[in-house]
């Protein structure tokens, strides 16, 4: 019973320890970044002579809010030329990816964008890329996962052995669908299987439109496979395999910019950013042992 409650309550857990844990270190910081770093006349200078922008993609893509406001403003940035999105992600929820996505395309008919893939750009964050002038990954990246996935515990045996049932009234022979109390029934399951297909066909079906492929061929660069960067680039999924400086010269050309100055990330912004995704991170891994280990 003990064991069960601490799984139920194991997300709440982790972000207390996190936030328990690095408390201190965040006001001290908070404290060095004001006093050392925000004196700035340097940076609103550069700032102003700024024509390249970075915006980072990192981490499990659940909230995309910051990426998706960094990309307005790049947008509405009349000093920027060019943007640089840089991917290192696993993918993650589709909506969100799919908001990135069409951000990127709608920035896209304004400003060139290159994306570089400095680690793993796979599922929903290729999904997030794709629309992008070109896509260049860095030789050791990972690419591809073009697939969707529902998955779901069935903690019936479980509920059984510590004497725990559940009681449900509902309205919608479907409103059950996925529950992890008992095993799906063969209609939810051919229900849920729906889903997946159609999200499936609207992702191949973009990433065709977008990449000048054939969606009837989609089992040669989807079908949730992964890839080198020397595969992914054989099938169509990126344009170039090579370093970020490579990808920086590319953007500036197609940006024709003589003197290319990029704009300089506040580092308290960028700080608190890998803080979040830090312990969304952390929550995400504590969460999949806590399924692992029951």
């Amino acid at each position: 019973m003990f064991n069960f409650f601490k799984f139920l309550f194991s997300p709440i857990i982790a972000i207390l320890d996190f936030i328990t844990k690095y408390f201190k270190t965040i006001v001290f910081l908070t404290i060095i970044y004001f006093f050392v770093f925000s004196s700035s006349d340097e940076l609103t200078n550069t700032s102003n002579l700024a024509n390249l922008q970075k915006i980072e993609l990192s981490g499990p893509i659940l909230d995309v809010n910051k990426v998706l406001e960094n990309i307005d403003k790049a947008k509405k940035d009349n000093n920027i030329k060019g943007v640089m999105l840089v991917v290192d992600s696993p993918g993650g929820a589709v909506a969100p990816s799919i908001e990135v996505a069409y951000a990127i395309k709608e920035l896209k008919q304004i400003k060139p964008v290159v994306v570089y893939a400095s680690g793993v750009i796979a599922s929903g964050s290729y999904y997030a890329s794709i629309w992008a002038d070109k896509i260049i990954a860095n030789p050791g990246s990972i690419v591809g996962s073009i697939g969707v996935i529902m998955q779901g515990v069935n903690a019936e045996e479980l509920m059984e052995k510590i004497g725990i049932s559940t009681q449900t009234v509902k309205a919608g022979k479907f409103k059950e669908s996925g529950t992890p109390s008992r095993k799906w029934t063969d209609f939810e399951e051919k229900q849920l299987q729906s889903v997946i297909d159609d999200t499936y066909n609207m992702f191949i079906t973009d990433v065709a439109n977008a990449r000048n492929l054939d969606v009837k061929n989609h089992t040669l660069f989807a079908d949730a496979k992964i890839f080198t960067s020397k595969q992914a680039k054989e099938v169509g999924l990126v344009d170039e395999v090579a370093t970020i400086s490579f990808a920086q010269d590319e953007l500036v050309k197609l940006s024709n910019i003589q003197n290319p100055i990029w704009k300089k990330e506040d580092k308290f912004e960028k700080f608190m950013d890998n803080l979040v995704t830090e312990t969304i991170s952390k929550v995400s891994m504590n969460l999949i042992s806590g399924l692992k280990a029951y």
